[in-house]
């Protein structure tokens, strides 16, 4: 059953979401070829808890860490490791928070230097699916009109929509119903209603749309080893409207001021 959400809950939510916004905006400061995804581990852990809140990923069904980062041809729930990262590479940090009683969720897609056009261009149409996708959150439409958007975007794209994992309703539950896929059909699932949480998130291969799962578990990575881009953002339907409880605008001005140069998608 979907739990709409009142004025005050999805404040709080997105408070959670804000301080996830920050704690990307955090690691963004430190992203550089040669660092280690184990020290962005820590370096979000220690600035979600000295900021009030605690890990959302963190021994969530037995998940060991507070990211989960995956880079190029691991699509998501890629676990922290000590490999440097490498000039080129393209990085998903998936990030969740939990505060006063409810949870952020949000994923950003960094590049690591300077990235290849053709990643560029995944990167740039992943993030359209984002942002289309949550303009159909509107009072009236479906969660099949957001889904058939995101899958169009990215196939008009030549690009193929991982199936086997999706967005999910956020608030007092890291993921909670309803399921929002990001392929379907307009006019399917349910009605979209104003106190509606979920996390939009696209999953979009460069390659095909298959996925096989790594022997920890939890890795997903693509089956012809191409690129995936990820975005994630959590939405809340006011008046109406989709609203953003999340944002990128930190991540965005922390890259401006990284000496390294990152690039930002947009």
């Amino acid at each position: 059953m979907i739990q709409y959400k009142t004025t005050e809950e999805i404040e709080l939510i997105r408070e959670s979401s804000l301080l996830v916004a920050k704690t990307h905006a955090e690691l963004a400061k430190h992203l550089r070829p040669g660092i280690c995804s184990m020290d962005l581990d820590r370096i979000a852990e220690s600035f979600i808890r000295d900021h009030g809140g605690a890990p959302g990923f963190k021994g969530y069904h037995g998940f060991p860490y507070t990211l989960c980062v995956s880079p190029n041809e691991v699509v998501v729930h890629g676990f922290p490791n000590k490999e440097p990262l490498k000039e080129g590479d393209i990085l998903s940090v998936d990030c969740g928070v939990l505060k006063n009683g409810y949870y952020g969720d949000s994923a950003y897609t960094f590049a690591v230097g300077e990235i290849s056009d053709e990643k560029k261009r995944l990167l740039k149409i992943t993030y359209r699916c984002l942002m289309e996708g949550i303009e159909q959150m509107v009072e009236g439409n479906t969660l099949g009109d957001v889904s058939w958007t995101i899958q169009n975007r990215a196939e008009k794209a030549g690009y193929s929509v991982v199936r086997e994992l999706v967005g999910h309703g956020v608030g007092k539950s890291l993921h909670e119903p309803p399921e929002l896929p990001n392929f379907g059909k307009k006019g399917r699932g349910p009605k979209i209603k104003n106190g509606l949480v979920v996390a939009v998130e696209p999953m979009i291969n460069m390659g095909n749309r298959f996925i096989v799962q790594e022997k920890d578990g939890w890795t997903i990575r693509t089956a012809d080893r191409k690129p995936s881009g990820h975005y994630e953002h959590t939405v809340a339907v006011i008046n109406g409207k989709a609203e953003m409880l999340s944002t990128f605008a930190f991540i965005e001005e922390a890259l401006k001021e990284n000496i390294n140069n990152l690039v930002i998608i947009r």
